[in-house]
């Protein structure tokens, strides 16, 4: 990120910090050696250079990976701003604190510290030192995935830089802004953004500035499909990090470098560059690039077959993200990381990715639930506070009428009985507006209610209002005919839980606007496909749960299809293009008994069954189901065996599964196809589809 410029009166020693602090973003070494001989001739200097040293000296040893040492210098600088009583100083080592917490991948602190400098910074003079707080929290709201205040920041910067004589705040400003758009997927701004930063970076003739808006560029060519364009700008960006020799940006670029061979299934060029990139990152204690080329190499591994080699470097770069606590990106990583053993035919490792996936996912879920509950309590608190400040206004006039017609009736007696009569009128319309406030606030505790229970984007019921139907309900044993059976025919409940497939593509290709259109298309067609009576949850991210109370036996395989095929025929309008989707489905009924002494599961266990069921129909293809009947010899397993491994509790007889498949169901593009049973039949290891009965693993 951009460094403040120096402020007040230019003395010999600021005018070499200012030529030291660009070059210590593209060659930290050699800028700390210059530093380091600095700091005799600054300790007679103003605060202000003083300041700007210790900033210089904690960002350069930061940028060497020497993050143990770069952090007592940020809070040394902090301290020296409250000694100095100097708000610029202040925000200054806090920007710096934020900065080194951010490489030691302590995420949550570097956001708060980053937010905390540009309130302070915001009440200076110093414009530069606005600029780059801007920028700071800008890109903490755009790693939180918080885009309007973002760019509302990112704006505001590149605004208050054009009004600097220095063009270096406007190049980083103008940087940032165009990396937002490419988040953003606003791609025609992006590119509008980098057209003027090139043209700024050429009026610097800085090699190191051009190189990063190469950098820019290749995000943005990547992420519209251009990839000539994105490959030239990383080979043009390449070469001109290794003129300037930044060690930093050459690992990213190789990395960079690696990913756009991998895409094209190039594994040779692919490990090439991502080993080049390793040793790079390494040298230069660059730990997130590294953990970058790690996944690209285990990718690479995976592509040529080599499953021991691609596993073991996946792990190692997985192992930087969780450290990091880094969710979004952990989330996407094991998601590609499931996809390449699921190509490389690993279905049980593929299975067990998506299942640490969806474990993260489900995590992020809650925590999007239960800010939007406490947005909702904080509103309603608001507006009881609001109701209670117009009570004390009414009941103020109420009091000032009562003083005035105690004066009348001092002064003219006559009129007494009138102005009682007035005021009788006046409260009775006081107590009117009471009675009616109190109304008010009756309905807007049932809306509160309301609003806890149901999903604000699909308006289905969320998860915990299921949660707390079942926890309410006293199901019936399965072993009472008397009261499961009604013209002949056995009735039960039912549970359906289902995946929508490659929902992630459809994310990245239209964006998370798209991603929620079709959530909302899925869960208009399931009201349709369902009863009244039949509970549709949201059970979290793009997955969806329905419970039916009571429905025949042999019935249930036929709402399995039902639900299939009135998703796939579907197809969501969004910005002129069409999108369809497919879903694949786990279900059963319920409740489920294991053994023969009629004890039901209880209903947490048997939705983890079905949830076993549709990584069964993830693994074995998608746009399909597959249903838990029942179970056979018991006696001889026990339901902890079963829940271990749903697929070889059923190779081994114990389970009886039922696969429903969905309209030209043959896998998407590349995925492997299986031969597979007719629809609806009853599945038996004999009669297995040949991907089961080859085992996932």
């Amino acid at each position: 990120m951009l460094l403040p410029a120096l402020a007040g009166a230019q003395t010999a020693v600021d005018s070499q910090l200012a030529e030291i602090r660009e070059q210590s973003r593209f060659v930290p070494d050699k800028a700390l050696a210059q530093l380091l001989k600095l700091q005799g001739e600054a300790q007679n200097e103003s605060a202000a250079t003083r300041a700007e040293l210790i900033n210089q000296l904690s960002l350069a040893r930061m940028r060497l990976g020497q993050n143990e040492a770069a952090l007592p210098l940020a809070d040394e600088l902090i301290a020296f701003g409250r000694q100095q009583r100097s708000d610029a100083i202040i925000a200054k080592g806090l920007l710096a604190k934020a900065y080194v917490l951010f490489a030691m991948t302590d995420v949550k602190g570097a956001h708060q510290f980053a937010f905390e400098s540009d309130r302070l910074a915001q009440t200076t003079s110093d414009l530069a030192l606005r600029v780059q707080a801007a920028l700071s929290a800008g890109q903490a709201y755009a790693e939180q995935g918080n885009f309007p205040p973002a760019l509302g920041k990112m704006q505001g910067a590149v605004e208050l830089a054009r009004r600097l004589d220095d063009l270096v705040p406007l190049a980083a400003a103008l940087n940032s802004q165009a990396r937002l758009y490419t988040q953003m997927k606003e791609y025609e701004q992006g590119f509008a953004a980098l057209d003027e930063l090139i043209a700024v970076a050429g009026k610097l003739q800085s090699p190191g500035r051009l190189a990063m808006a190469k950098s820019t560029e290749y995000g943005l060519a990547i992420e519209s499909r251009q990839t000539r364009r994105a490959l030239r700008a990383l080979q043009d960006g390449l070469e001109l990090e290794r003129r300037l020799g930044a060690q930093r940006m050459i690992a990213v670029t190789l990395v960079n470098l690696s990913d756009s061979y991998l895409k094209e299934q190039d594994y040779a060029r692919t490990l090439q560059y991502a080993n080049e990139s390793l040793q790079v990152s390494r040298r230069s204690n660059d730990s997130a690039t590294e953990a970058t080329a790690l996944v690209n190499i285990g990718q690479a591994y995976l592509g040529m077959g080599r499953l021991a080699d691609g596993k073991r470097s996946f792990e190692a770069g997985l192992a930087f993200y969780e450290r990091a606590n880094s969710q979004p990106d952990l989330q996407a990583v094991l998601i590609e990381y499931g996809m390449a053993l699921e190509r490389a035919g690993d279905l049980r490792g593929a299975v067990a990715a998506y299942h640490r996936e969806r474990a993260i996912s489900n995590q992020l879920f809650e925590r999007q639930r239960q800010q939007a509950v406490l947005e909702l309590q904080e509103k309603y608190e608001t507006e009881k506070k609001q109701r209670q400040i117009e009570l004390l206004r009414r009941e103020n006039q109420v009091k000032g009428a009562e003083l005035d017609n105690r004066r009348l009736q001092q002064r003219v007696w006559w009129l007494l009985a009138l102005v009682f009569a007035l005021a009788a009128v006046i409260v009775g319309l006081l107590y009117r507006k009471v009675r009616h406030a109190n109304a008010q606030l009756e309905v807007k505790n049932l809306e509160l209610k309301a609003q806890s229970a149901l999903d604000p984007l699909t308006s289905l019921y969320n998860r915990r209002h299921f949660q707390d139907f079942m926890r309410s309900q006293h199901l019936p044993a399965a072993h009472q005919p008397e009261l499961r059976k009604a013209h002949g025919d056995d009735i039960v409940g039912a549970l359906f839980l289902l995946d929508v497939d490659h929902f992630k593509h459809v994310n990245d290709t239209y964006g998370h606007a798209a991603g929620d259109a079709v959530l909302r298309m899925i869960a208009e067609h399931l009201r349709i496909a369902l009863r009244e009576t039949d509970m549709i949850v949201r059970w979290g991210g793009e997955e969806f749960l329905a419970f039916l109370p009571a429905i025949p036996r042999h019935g249930i395989d036929e709402v399995a299809r039902r639900i299939l095929s009135s998703i796939s025929s579907q197809a969501v309008l969004y910005q002129g293009r069409s999108i369809s989707v497919k879903v694949s489905l786990g279900f059963s009924p319920f409740p489920l008994v294991p053994g023969e002494d009629g004890a039901a599961l209880p209903w947490e266990r048997a939705v983890n069954l079905v949830d076993m069921a549709l990584y069964l129909a993830k693994a074995h293809g998608r746009n399909r189901a597959y249903g838990v009947r029942g179970f056979h010899n018991f006696a001889q397993t026990s339901m902890e065996a079963i829940e271990q491994d749903l697929e070889r509790a059923w190779r081994a007889g114990f389970v009886d599964l039922t696969v429903v498949l969905g309209a030209s169901a043959d896998g998407a593009p590349g995925e492997p196809a299986a031969e597979q049973p007719a629809p609806a039949d009853k599945v038996s290891p004999a009669g297995a589809p040949a991907a089961l009965r080859s085992g996932a693993g």
